[in-house]
């Protein structure tokens, strides 16, 4: 039974705050799917879940829109995707997003609403509303136990 919880942030120190906790917290085969409109902070989130990771320049991490996949060295391999300009499920198994998925590192999937299918059934998706300038809600579904543990410690 997936496990949500509702978080508001207040502002930018909170979704950082909030995204480094998370990264802390993150396993090797972890699935993180973000979704929300443009603008609603889903890299911002990254950079902060890549800081937890023990990222050594977090200043690095940026979307990768035109390139689909970035890979940064952390704690864990993070391998951050950006489906934006892809048409759908099947581009994105094709990229042999698999191999990241089932694999020893962790993976951040911006627009993972394009690719749902093609996503792990145990994962994190984190559902970002953007509720003022700079404050955010996050809708966080979990499936799977271990990510059910992340989202009951985050909440």
């Amino acid at each position: 039974m997936p496990v949500t919880k509702a978080i508001d942030l207040s502002d930018l120190a909170a979704t950082e705050d909030f995204g480094r906790r998370l990264g802390s917290l993150l396993f090797p085969g972890a699935v993180v799917a973000l979704v929300g409109q443009l603008g609603a902070g889903k890299t911002h989130l990254t950079r902060a879940i890549a800081e937890g990771l023990g990222v050594k320049n977090p200043a690095v991490v940026n979307s990768p829109t035109f390139v689909l996949i970035q890979e940064y060295s952390a704690r864990l391999p993070i391998y951050h995707f950006d489906t934006y300009r892809l048409p759908g499920p099947q581009e994105f198994t094709d990229l042999g997003a698999d191999e990241y998925l089932h694999g020893d590192g962790v993976c951040v999937i911006e627009w993972a609403d394009k690719v749902p299918g093609a996503l792990p059934a145990d994962r994190l998706t984190i559902a970002i509303t953007i509720t003022g300038p700079t404050a955010r809600r996050l809708e966080v579904t979990a499936t799977g136990t271990r990510h059910e543990d992340i989202a009951n410690t985050l909440s």
